[in-house]
C-alpha cells in the first residue's frame, strides 16, 4: 500500500509521569512562511499554548519526544536522527534506521506511524531507550528490524549523546510502527510490544534494571496487515486497543503483571477507510476510533461493547487551509489536559479535539478542526507510551 501525500491521576487533568510528555512536536520548515515551520503543543502550565518555532527536524508521521519530570525538553526524533534540547543533532544522533526508505525521507522525517517509542531506564534517571523502525520492503511496506538505541543525558554537558545506536533487537517480518509501551505492575518496569507482518503474532519484550528480556510470543489471532492504523493502551495499563482498516478493531484485557492479553473484543469498523486511529479517555471508559470519515465511541463498561457505538462525528467536507488538504481523521492522541487531539492524514493545518472524552455520545463535545495551527502538520502526533 503507498501512502498518498497531500501539499494517570484523574482530577480533570492527568500527571502522565509529572511533565514528561507536556511538551508535543510538530510541523516542518520545507518551505517558504507563512505555513511552513515547527509547532511546539505545550500543555506545561495547564492550558495548552501553541507556537510556531525554527528548527531544522521535519516531522511526518514518526515521532518521539521526551521531557524532564519538570516539562523541559530533553531529545526527540523523527526516526531519522536525534535531536538534543537546543534543536541540534544529538552527539552521535545521525544515522538511525539504516536503509533505502530511511535515506529517501531523510529531509521530510519517516512516514510511519508509532515508529518511535522513548522507554526511561529503569532505576536509571539519565538514561532512556528510543526503540526504532524504518521500512525495508518497498512491496509490503515491512519492517525487518526492531532496533534501539541508548541515550545518556550525563554527557555533552547535559545535552545528551546516543551511545549505542541500531542495536537489532528484533529480526523478522514486522508490521511497520505500531510500537507500544506499557508499565509493569510492579510500577519500575516496561512491556514493550512489536508485531509481526501478516499474521497475528505479537512479540513481548520486559525492559528491568538488568536490560531488555524476551522476545516472548502471543498469538492475538487476529491477522495484521500494514494499513495506516494505531495501537494503544488505556493509562490504567488494564485495556489495549489495535485499530487498522485490514484487520479492524481488537480490544483486550491486558494483565500488567505476566504481559498477557486476554478477554478479545473483535469489532468490524467495515466503513471505506484506508487509516485510522485509537484513544482512550482518561479514566480508561470510553475507547475513540478515528476513522477517517467518522469518530465512534465504544464504552468499555458496557455488557456487550459492540453494541455501545456511538458514532460522535462525520467529517464535515472541511478543508484547511484550502483543497486539497482535507481534515479526514487519523491519529488520535490523550494529551495531559485530559482532551483527545485528533490529526489529519493530509498535511492541514488543523487538529479535531475531544473536550470531555470521558462523557458518553455527544456530551464528549468533539469539536471539528477547532484546534487552528499556525503552519501545516504532516499527520503527525507524538507516540507516547
Amino acid at each position: 500500500m503507498k501512502k498518498i501525500i497531500f501539499i494517570f491521576l484523574f482530577l480533570q487533568k492527568i500527571s502522565f509521569g509529572q511533565g514528561i510528555n507536556n511538551l508535543w512536536l510538530m510541523g516542518y520548515d520545507c518551505c517558504q512562511p507563512p505555513y511552513w515551520s515547527g509547532i511546539n503543543l505545550d500543555f506545561s502550565s495547564g492550558s495548552l499554548v501553541i507556537d510556531s518555532v525554527q528548527r531544522s527536524m521535519n516531522f511526518s508521521e514518526t515521532n518521539g519526544v521526551i521531557c524532564d519530570k519538570a516539562g523541559n525538553l530533553l531529545f526527540y526524533s523523527n526516526g531519522v536522527y536525534v535531536a538534543n534540547a537546543l534543536n541540534d543533532t544529538m552527539l552521535n544522533g545521525s544515522g538511525l534506521n539504516p536503509s533505502d526508505f530511511t535515506l529517501a525521507h531523510t529531509h521530510y522525517g519517516l512516514t510511519i506511524p508509532q515508529a518511535n517509542l522513548i522507554i526511561p531506564f529503569p532505576e536509571d534517571s539519565m538514561k532512556y531507550y528510543l526503540f526504532h523502525e524504518s521500512v525495508n520492503d518497498y512491496n509490503t511496506y515491512s519492517s525487518y528490524f526492531l532496533y534501539y538505541s541508548v541515550i545518556d543525558m550525563a554527557l555533552d554537558s547535559g545535552l545528551g549523546a546516543v551511545v549505542q545506536k541500531n542495536s537489532v533487537l528484533l529480526n523478522d517480518t514486522l508490521v511497520e510502527g505500531r510500537l507500544t509501551g506499557c508499565k509493569h505492575a510492579n510500577g519500575r518496569d516496561w512491556w514493550l510490544f512489536a508485531h509481526e507482518y501478516l499474521s497475528g503474532k505479537i512479540y513481548k519484550f520486559l525492559i528491568t534494571p538488568q536490560g531488555i528480556q524476551g522476545p516472548t510470543t502471543q498469538n492475538l489471532q487476529t491477522v495484521r496487515d500494514n494499513y495506516f492504523g494505531q495501537t494503544v493502551f488505556s493509562q490504567q495499563g488494564n485495556k489495549f486497543a489495535y485499530y487498522e482498516p485490514y484487520g479492524d478493531l481488537d480490544i483486550f484485557d491486558f494483565d500488567r503483571c505476566n504481559g498477557n492479553f486476554y478477554n478479545k473484543v473483535h469489532i468490524n469498523i467495515n466503513d471505506s477507510a484506508l487509516g485510522g486511529g485509537v484513544a482512550f479517555s482518561a479514566t480508561g471508559r470510553f475507547l475513540y476510533v478515528s476513522s477517517m470519515y467518522y469518530v465512534y465511541q465504544f464504552d468499555m463498561n458496557a455488557a456487550n461493547i459492540e453494541a455501545s457505538k456511538n458514532t460522535v462525528a462525520v467529517w464535515d467536507s472541511f478543508y484547511s487551509p484550502i483543497k486539497p488538504f482535507a481534515t479526514v481523521y487519523y491519529l488520535s492522541q490523550l494529551a495531559v489536559d485530559g482532551k483527545i487531539y485528533i490529526n489529519c492524514s493530509n498535511s492541514t493545518t488543523a487538529l479535531h479535539v475531544i473536550n470531555y472524552p470521558d462523557s458518553t455520545g455527544a456530551a464528549c463535545g468533539f469539536c471539528q478542526h477547532c484546534l487552528q495551527l499556525p503552519v501545516y502538520n504532516s499527520w503527525s502526533v507524538p507516540n507516547h507510551p
